[in-house]
């Protein structure tokens, strides 16, 4: 299994990493635990459903609930195993299909095991991700990676919601502890790193669309034209979602039908 790595972190937090790298998952899932007040720990994303490496987090029991940061397989598929290795332990998500023994997370601050978390709705890379905040760090879970960028998962994520949930994250000057990928020191300036790549690609794509560019397929051989061919899908998916921002951008709003 991917095992611990708790150097460098904030106290009481720990990670255990799951044992699925790959093009798109990096080193493996992160999955983190917070050590509770109240002894055991609160979970956030359990991962894929490897028996061992939910028998390695079940080891912290007593387990005060399993957070989700969004809804995709390597951070969720494991959730419902996990909880009722623990006794039922509540798993907590925005998407109702996901959550065991518990309502839907909405925004604000939740109390679980005697510690304060602040849930911020970071829509984009999917429509339910979630970042979650503690005063130390900002779990990110893939709203911002260790490395490399992030793809918006269109059409099920969105580029609009996408750049204003990083402006969001720009205003948290903390450690940043990601769903894949090592730790950042400073998750406000990976937040605007992020948006200045972003809006460079839409230039790109505006300028790829403007040669002759007519489908996402063009739009990628001209913009990632460098791709490895294992995540070429997701660069399609970024395509699709950056084509739709643009669309809309190029659309009269209400405000601007009103003066016509």
């Amino acid at each position: 299994m991917g095992g611990a790595a708790d150097d460098g972190l904030p106290g009481g937090v720990s990670l255990l990493r799951a044992p699925n790298p790959g093009p798109m998952t990096l080193d493996g899932t992160n999955t983190w635990l917070l050590r509770t007040p109240r002894g055991g720990a609160v979970v956030i994303d359990p991962g894929p459903q490897d028996d061992e490496h939910l028998a390695a987090i079940a080891e912290r029991a007593p387990i005060a609930a399993i957070l989700i940061t969004h809804g995709h397989f390597d951070h969720v598929e494991g959730a419902g195993k996990l909880s009722r290795l623990v006794g039922g332990a509540p798993v907590r998500a925005v998407d109702p299909q996901h959550c065991v023994n518990s309502a839907p997370l909405t925004p604000g601050v939740v109390e679980e095991g005697g510690l304060s978390i602040e849930v911020l709705a970071t829509p984009g890379h999917t429509h339910d991700s979630v970042c979650f905040v503690i005063p130390e760090a900002v779990f990110t879970g893939d709203t911002i990676l260790g490395r490399g960028t992030t793809v918006v998962t269109h059409p099920d994520g969105d580029l609009g919601a996408y750049l204003a949930s990083l402006e969001v994250l720009s205003a948290y000057p903390r450690m940043l502890l990601p769903g894949h990928g090592p730790v950042g020191h400073d998750c406000a300036a990976v937040a605007r790193t992020y948006l200045v790549h972003r809006r460079e690609r839409l230039d790109q794509v505006r300028a790829a669309v403007a040669s002759g560019a007519d489908s996402p397929e063009a739009v990628v051989d001209a913009v990632y034209f460098d791709i490895d061919p294992r995540v070429r899908f997701a660069a399609e998916q970024s395509v699709r979602a950056q084509l739709d921002y643009l669309r809309r951008e190029s659309q009269p709003g209400p405000q601007q039908l009103d003066s016509l």
